[in-house]
């Protein structure tokens, strides 16, 4: 089995395109309304795209309008790592892959959803990728 918290950044290199590395790798973020699942409302598992880790379900996804594709719960709790992010003047909290570190996007508190809890995970799309659950 792989642990991906060795492989190198010219591993991830040769692993991820270019765009997927900027956002997984370097904490990037896809620009707004473009990523391929902004709008989907397939059902199914989604996993991390750097190492396939599952990560989020389609019953936890909800349409914020915000650009990204939006879940109000992860999976698991083990599944992702949370960690204060100061970054661009502003104090967010980064959501991360907890079996590779890949960045996935950030978690917002307080927004005033009508969800199961009071938080919004933001994550890309390019972090994601969807397994449709079979009918």
């Amino acid at each position: 089995m792989t642990d991906f918290k060795l492989i190198s950044d010219t591993e991830w290199r040769q692993r991820l395109t270019p765009e997927e590395f900027h956002v997984l790798r370097q904490a990037g973020t896809e620009p707004p309304h473009v990523g391929e699942y902004t709008d989907t409302t397939t059902e199914g598992v989604y996993s991390c795209r750097a190492c396939g880790a599952e990560l989020f379900r389609s019953d936890e996804k909800f349409d914020a309008r915000c650009g990204w594709p939006s879940f109000f719960s992860p999976l698991a709790g083990d599944r992702i790592i949370e960690r204060r992010d100061i970054s661009h003047g502003m104090v967010r909290v980064e959501v991360l892959c907890a079996n590779c570190e890949s960045h996935l996007g950030h978690v917002f508190e307080g927004e005033g959803y009508d969800t199961p809890t009071d938080l919004r995970y933001c994550i890309n799309s390019i972090s994601l990728t969807l397994e449709p659950q079979e009918k």
